[in-house]
């Protein structure tokens, strides 16, 4: 029995500790993001990004079903999670913004400073999570919100006014959704998610020279991912059903 024991537990913490190399991927894919927009491939750098992504979707679920708190205690995810999430979801968009110049000089710096910096400090809110699991103030998801205006090919004020109202709405007690784990809704939720997904990745394939019913789909499925939670918020009983 205690064979059997001692060679468990190395092979529990190797399953583990995958996960954690897993999320740390999303380091590298980054840094793949980070080369293709230094040289302005920016379609190249949204499909890092797009990876990135799913990897963040994908390692959260595989660390609870293999109990990775459990197995190394002294290994943080949620640190390494919000490591990743920062560079992908915020320096990396922000440093495509300014390197795209597509709010002009010098607002495009200014846009980008303003979204690092208020981004940082999001992060350290301890209480950026609800009861409901949604996002208390706009969750940094300016990895979203930079694709669509690069989709919709923003003109410099519409592009500044965007990142102004977010910048804003992150340290106001706003609901914002979190499409997994918000049950309000959930498959209405999800199946607007799925198809902002899809549409993104049609839009990255025509390079961002999108037909209209194009651009309108990435921007309405993308409108009702960033308000739907205020909507819910405003309306406490809207969806309870689906609890």
């Amino acid at each position: 029995m205690k064979i059997f024991n001692y060679r468990r537990v190395p092979y529990a913490e190797i399953r583990a500790f995958s996960v954690h190399i897993l999320t740390a991927s999303g380091s590298f894919l980054a840094f793949l993001g980070v080369v293709a927009a230094a040289e302005t491939r920016f379609v190249d750098m949204f499909w890092w990004l797009g990876l990135a992504l799913a990897v963040d979707g994908i390692d959260g679920p595989i660390a609870r079903k293999v109990r990775v708190k459990e197995v190394l205690p002294n290994w943080s995810g949620d640190t390494l999670d919000n490591v990743i999430d920062y560079v992908t979801y915020v320096l990396l968009p922000a440093f495509a913004l300014y390197q795209s110049h597509m709010i002009g000089e010098p607002w495009s710096f200014v846009a980008a400073g303003l979204i690092v910096v208020s981004s940082a400090i999001y992060y350290a809110d301890m209480g950026m999570k609800t009861d409901e699991n949604f996002f208390s103030g706009f969750p940094v998801v300016w990895n979203m919100v930079v694709f669509t205006l690069f989709v919709i090919k923003a003109s410099e004020a519409t592009a500044f006014a965007v990142v102004v109202v977010s910048v804003f709405l992150t340290f106001l007690p706003i609901n914002f959704l979190h499409p997994v784990r918000v049950k309000r809704l959930r498959p209405l939720n999800l199946s607007v998610f799925a198809i902002w997904s899809v549409l993104s990745v049609v839009a990255l394939l025509k390079h961002f020279e999108s037909p209209q019913w194009l651009v309108w789909g990435v921007v309405i499925s993308g409108l009702y991912l960033y308000v739907i939670g205020a909507v819910l918020q405003a309306f406490p009983s809207l969806g309870r059903s689906d609890d």
